[in-house]
């Protein structure tokens, strides 16, 4: 299935069950409610997720001069990309990685660890950047947020369903109701979840194809992420303070080597986007 239209089809996904729980619940109040909450939460996600993310990692401004051939490489995908040249930040780890962030075009950032770019050659790493830059140019902040304010919302109805089944509910409900509310507040987080992690899933794919064909080629973003993958076997980012919460940024996760059940993981598995990049054609 095309990812766009995954995309499309999980947000709406989302978005009905958030409805068929706030109309089980009774009514367009706790939906608002919720919404709005979940809203106002992510609407500084939104707008400072740059910074955040940047402040966690340790991200600094590269220098233009010792960094010059890294600022050409990204002036010259962005060109191709056909968006403004983002902001480029270095983080001093060993670890071979790199994500974007921004708002949306026009505030787009791009950080690579020093790591990256003494793993990697100048094909892989260009094939790196114009993922990262696929991500920005396919907004994928803005679509991530929207999953997450509606997940948040769909979290915050099954909490307060949850703990009214629990202290009884009202009078006004008989068992097999009550019994059915508390077994969905307890089932819709977890479903939202996974769609949540699906469309994170969904957008690396795509932003690995929009790199592929910003570059005209898909075998050195491919290469580069095996290298990647071992490498963060050896040097996972513990010792940053970053959490679970910012890993989907990055081209590979960055907190550990440990292979998850696909369905719990924020990144498709290494070698299903080495396939997918190897049969690409252009």
């Amino acid at each position: 299935m095309n990812n766009q239209l995954k995309t499309v089809l999980l947000l709406g996904l989302l978005t009905g069950i958030i409805l068929l729980l706030g109309n089980l619940l009774g009514g367009i109040m706790g939906l608002t409610i919720a919404l709005v909450i979940a809203l106002l939460m992510n609407f500084v996600t939104y707008w400072f997720s740059a910074k955040i993310v940047l402040w966690m990692y340790k991200a600094k401004p590269a220098d233009k001069k010792e960094h010059a051939h890294l600022y050409e490489m990204i002036h010259n995908i962005a060109t191709k990309a056909e968006i403004p040249m983002p902001k480029v930040y270095i983080i001093e780890t060993t670890q071979a990685n790199a994500f974007a962030t921004g708002r949306n075009p026009q505030h787009g950032v791009v950080a690579v660890t020093t790591g990256i770019m003494q793993l990697l050659t100048k094909e892989e790493l260009k094939g790196v950047l114009a993922h990262e830059i696929g991500h920005v140019k396919n907004r994928d902040i803005l679509i991530s947020t929207v999953a997450a304010t509606i997940a948040g919302a769909i979290s915050f109805i099954a909490m307060a369903a949850r703990w009214g089944a629990l202290m009884g509910g009202g009078n006004n409900r008989d068992n097999s109701n009550m019994i059915e509310i508390l077994v969905l507040s307890i089932l819709t987080p977890i479903i939202a979840m996974l769609i949540q992690l699906a469309i994170s899933r969904s957008r690396e794919f795509e932003a690995d194809k929009t790199g592929a064909h910003i570059m005209g080629d898909g075998k050195p973003l491919a290469s580069a992420l095996h290298k990647i993958e071992k490498n963060v076997h050896d040097h996972p980012f513990h010792q940053t303070g970053a959490t679970t919460a910012t890993a989907h940024l990055f081209i590979h996760n960055p907190l550990t080597a440990k292979k998850f059940l696909s369905l719990l993981s924020t990144h498709p598995s290494t070698q299903q986007r080495v396939e997918r990049l190897e049969k690409m054609k252009f």
